[in-house]
């Protein structure tokens, strides 16, 4: 039964195109019978043709529709050694004679004269030759193609064979959502989400919801109807939904917030209620919406958009589909952004999103489980220091250390290395925030030596104060768009106090400082130090309260209402003395920065000399010119879970 079976299943289905192509090459088959295809008559010249009609050789000549003449020899002349390879042949038996010879005429009026002149004008027959079947075939063609093409558009169009649905225009208001469930194979899991321990618990109970209803529910509790994924670019919100599609063996619809965007009105609200629809069928069900600020946006904060906007008509029918009059059992939204703070305050309420789920940048120890995660496919060396790399990379997201870990297999490959070594891991950290090495750059000796004192100067002072980062190293090597780099491992503060972001100006300012004490001369190479001191001045007096003449206020509005506002939150006169008070903290750090050089102007000229000779120096550098940093704090090791 078996052979049987398999022996059906080899014979081929029957297919409709099967009568079409028979067709075709019938029609093919009458053109070839009913034209000179199945003759082979020998072509000759029309002076060879004349020849053979003095020599009283031939019985006939045909003339078929004025252009061809087909000659038939007498019997006679079919027996001479000439004309022995003359007989005609043919692919199928014809009731009809043969041509013995074929031949192209030109005008047939001289042609009739010419046979005249030689006295064998009563040989001469003509013969119109038609094909309506072909005349037919050809007149429809045109006809055809419109047809068939006509055919393709409409089955595009009302989602036939290449189209899937959403993509076709009968189908333009259909959910655009892509479905994982039990058949489609996701191989990303919890497992593979370092970090974050607190998001994925929060996940985790998501999925038990809808693995173990009857737990929850049992002691009168509700299924929460959505969470929100809260946090900055890179953090692993999108892995986190991955991971939740990989575990929950429920449909997953996953989409993005544009995917509800459209330019004909009503196609958002459209789709918003396709997706639900189809996850109330499937349900238990998630949805996941990624970057949901694209429809989410609050409302009535664009005046110019007019009476009708179809993205708040897109978020009203969210906002009643995850709770309005009919309620939704056994489908949870999972949504995910890093602009909470625009999105519409009724979608934000208790009762759509239940949770928001804080995914922030992973401190020390979860970067180095991150590190293991991505250092899996590597071929790294034996004994390599996730603990130092894990430091050497503050404010890293997880995807910055997916991007190192790979930089840095780049580097290692192009090296022709058998493995990955730590070099190549700093080499990339390095590649990530300073930009590419230019070694090329045309630099004067005067600008290089400006660069190297300006460096030098960073160095020097960030090593007199106490609460400056600690130097990693200093580098006068172009990089990216600027001249010389010095790379610091920040501390990482949960809290910051005024002496330490003065410090922290003061080190910035250090290189400028350094061109004014060295050539009494400023330049225009210290644009990003101004930049950076310029924003944290700035954010102590009207953001953390930390001036003493503006006192305990700030003008930060974290529910970013500022931003529709044409007005400032105060008068010209606090304008005026924000403004003074920025430019005194500035210009303050700048003189204590100018003095501390001053006073230690042979080391500064000393370290500047070593930068020039080596062009890259280190923390060893500066011990052997300074001595041991008075206020170095001992590193402690990760605490292990």
């Amino acid at each position: 039964m078996a052979n049987d079976k398999n022996t059906n299943s080899k014979k081929p289905k029957f297919n409709y195109y099967w009568i079409y192509g028979g067709i075709i090459a019938i029609f093919i088959a009458m053109q070839f019978f009913n034209g000179s295809g199945l003759q082979d008559a020998k072509t000759i010249t029309p002076s060879e043709f004349f020849e053979f009609a003095k020599d009283n050789d031939v019985a006939k000549v045909e003339i078929i529709n004025r252009h061809e003449a087909n000659v038939y020899l007498t019997p006679e002349a079919q027996e001479k050694d000439i004309h022995k390879k003359s007989k005609p042949s043919s692919f199928l038996p014809s009731t009809s004679k043969l041509p013995n010879y074929s031949f192209e005429i030109g005008d047939l009026q001289n042609f009739e004269n010419d046979l005249k002149a030689i006295g064998k004008y009563d040989i001469l027959s003509n013969k119109t030759v038609s094909n309506a079947w072909g005349d037919l075939i050809i007149g429809l063609i045109p006809f055809i193609l419109l047809i068939g093409v006509w055919v393709f558009i409409m089955r595009r169009m009302s989602g036939g064979a290449g189209g899937g649905a959403g993509g076709q225009i009968f189908n333009i208001g259909k959910s655009k959502a892509k479905l994982f469930d039990q058949n489609t194979e996701v191989k990303t899991s919890f497992k593979d989400v370092a970090g974050l321990e607190g998001a994925k618990e929060e996940v985790q109970e998501i999925v038990d919801f809808l693995k173990n209803p009857e737990k929850y529910t049992s002691l009168g509790g509700k299924i929460p109807k959505g969470a929100l994924l809260v946090g900055p670019p890179g953090t692993g919100k999108t892995l986190l939904a991955k991971a939740v599609a990989g575990e929950a063996k429920v449909p997953f619809f996953s989409l993005s917030g544009s995917d509800f965007v459209e330019m004909f009105v009503g196609v958002g609200a459209s789709r918003v209620r396709d997706l639900f629809k189809q996850a109330k069928e499937k349900s238990p069900a998630i949805i996941f919406i990624d970057e949901i600020d694209a429809i989410g946006r609050a409302r009535g904060k664009n005046a110019m958009s007019g009476s009708n906007d179809e993205r708040e008509n897109t978020l009203n029918q969210l906002l009643t589909e995850m709770d309005g009059f009919g309620t939704n059992t056994n489908v949870i939204v999972l949504a995910a952004t890093n602009r909470a703070d625009i999105l519409d305050k009724a979608l934000m309420r208790a009762g759509r999103f239940d949770r928001q789920i804080f995914v922030d940048l992973p401190d020390v120890r979860e970067r180095k489980e991150i590190f293991e995660v991505h250092l899996r496919p590597l071929k790294k060396e034996e004994g390599l220091d996730l603990e130092f790399l894990s430091k050497q990379t503050p404010g890293f997201s997880g995807a910055d250390i997916a991007n190192v870990c790979n930089e840095a297999a780049l580097i290692a490959a192009r090296q022709g290395k058998k493995a990955v070594d730590k070099q190549d891991f700093l080499d990339a950290v390095d590649r990530i925030i300073g930009g590419l090495e230019k070694k090329n750059k045309i630099i004067t000796p005067s600008e290089k030596r400006a660069v190297a004192f300006h460096e030098a100067g960073h160095a020097t002072v960030s090593w007199m104060l106490e609460h400056a980062a600690p130097l990693v190293k200093v580098t006068i090597v172009p990089r990216g768009r600027s001249l010389g780099a010095a790379w610091y491992l920040p501390e990482e503060r949960l809290i910051v106090r005024p002496e330490q972001m003065l410090d922290e100006m003061c080190a910035a300012l250090g290189g400028r400082a350094a061109e004014k004490v060295i050539f009494n001369k400023i330049s225009t190479g210290a644009l990003s130090d101004l930049e950076k001191v310029t924003k944290q001045a700035r954010a102590m007096v009207t953001v953390y309260g930390l001036s003493d003449k503006i006192g305990n206020l700030t003008y930060y509005d974290s529910s970013g209402q500022n931003e529709y506002g044409f007005s400032k939150p105060y008068s010209e006169q606090t304008a005026e003395l924000i403004d003074k008070e920025i430019s005194d903290i500035i210009e303050k750090q700048y003189d204590r920065a100018v003095k501390l050089l001053e006073e230690n102007k042979d080391k500064l000229t000393e370290l500047a000399e070593v930068l020039l000779d080596k062009e890259v120096i280190f923390k060893d550098n500066l011990e052997k010119i300074f001595g041991k940093r008075p206020f170095e704090v001992e590193e402690r090791p990760l605490l292990e879970k």
